[in-house]
């Protein structure tokens, strides 16, 4: 991985779970990026806390207040994300803030529909178009070849949980609306690997195996990704899968470990 380098990264969803994870492993990289954004809702609150510590041991981490429910909140960021990269371009953007609750075909409301949806979905749709100039900046400046996370990309955390196929393997598990939403990221993510081809940006969805982590310890062992892996076990994978990206995971979803996962 020492050849992977990225010049600047931005995690949403950075002070908890795998979001905190990439930050730390971002961080502990031999040849770390040079900014790393960590976003979250609320900075200021207990939960970012060890975000905090890692920032203030960190100078290359950079908090950024960013709620993917609100549309004000997405666009300041990314206004304070281009000032202080000053001139320069984006490199990776994680799309990594989601929400899980449980609900079955005959408890799911339309509050919880739509609020799941708004999160997983609707959310890393905005946040995208509000960074995509700063993607493409970072594309065009590349004398790289190809497609990958050292150039320009836009990885979308979603789950096997969203593939239809897979369904028949992962139905115990009881979060409709969270399955509908991960289905419905992993079609925006075809529509923008499509969308973005011509700019040079790699997009993916990326499967991060059956972690524990809130969702985890609501699905019990999992049937993807080797049972319950570890949030340390994930991003290490993940980290190694982000090295390895290339046109040819374009426009598709893969798992932790490099494998491809059906639609």
């Amino acid at each position: 991985m020492a050849g992977f380098h990225v010049h600047s990264v931005l995690v949403t969803g950075s002070n908890r779970g795998i979001g905190l994870e990439l930050i730390k492993h971002f961080i502990g990289k031999p040849n770390p990026p040079e900014v790393i954004f960590a976003t979250c809702r609320d900075p200021e609150g207990t939960r970012a806390q060890e975000l905090k510590n890692l920032a203030a041991q960190h100078p290359n981490v950079v908090i950024l207040q960013l709620d993917t429910t609100d549309p004000g909140s997405i666009k300041a960021a990314a206004k304070k994300a281009e000032a202080h990269l000053g001139g320069s371009g984006l490199n990776l953007l994680i799309n990594n803030a989601g929400i899980v609750s449980p609900s079955t075909l005959e408890s799911a409301t339309s509050e919880d529909m739509l609020s799941v949806y708004n999160t997983n979905v609707v959310g890393p749709l905005l946040v995208t178009q509000a960074f995509l100039h700063l993607l493409k900046k970072a594309a065009q400046g590349s004398n790289q070849k190809g497609m990958s996370c050292s150039k320009a990309a836009n990885v979308n955390i979603s789950s096997v949980l969203g593939s239809t196929e897979k369904t028949p393997e992962t139905f115990f598990v009881p979060v409709v609306s969270y399955r509908c939403s991960k289905a419905a990221l992993n079609m925006l993510t075809k529509c923008q690997s499509m969308g973005y081809k011509d700019a040079g940006i790699l997009c993916t969805a990326l499967h991060p195996g059956w972690v524990k982590t809130e969702l985890g310890r609501l699905a019990g062992r999992g049937p993807m990704g080797g049972g319950d892996l570890t949030v340390d076990e994930s991003v290490s994978g993940i980290m190694k899968v982000l090295c390895n990206l290339s046109e040819e995971h374009h426009g598709i979803l893969v798992t932790w470990e490099g494998n491809t996962l059906p639609w």
